[in-house]
């Protein structure tokens, strides 16, 4: 008979792959918090959250930032939604300040009708 080089594995034992297959389809949470503390006061608190899914999984339970993140998707950077309303609206507010805003002209023409209206009280 012939012998081939097969792998043998046992049966009921979980290879890696299998592992990652059921982590990334179920998705696992690791959470912890460090203290460093020093004679009763607390110095600095470290608050780790890992979460590992599948992008399917992760969408699920609605966790999509990737998404909107210039850095991490090229369809975030070319959606500049909030950067044309953020540019709109400091138009409109410079549009708003300078209608509120008196101005030179205005100024010149206050001060010289309260000048004549100090001059009329004098010389009554």
């Amino acid at each position: 008979m012939e012998e081939r080089n097969v792998m043998k594995t046992p049966l009921g034992s979980n290879s890696l792959v299998d592992v990652l297959e059921t982590v990334l389809d179920k998705g696992v949470i690791i959470a912890g918090d460090i203290s460093i503390n020093l004679a009763e006061v607390e110095l600095i608190t470290i608050r780790i959250r890992l979460f590992i899914a599948s992008v399917d999984k992760a969408k699920e339970v609605g966790m999509d930032w990737w998404e909107t993140d210039p850095y991490f998707s090229s369809n975030a950077a070319k959606d500049n939604r909030l950067e044309e309303e953020n540019r709109e609206l400091r138009e409109r507010l410079e549009k708003l300040e300078s209608q509120s805003q008196p101005s030179g002209n205005d100024k010149e023409e206050e001060a010289s009708a309260s000048g004549k209206a100090d001059s009329e009280e004098s010389s009554s």
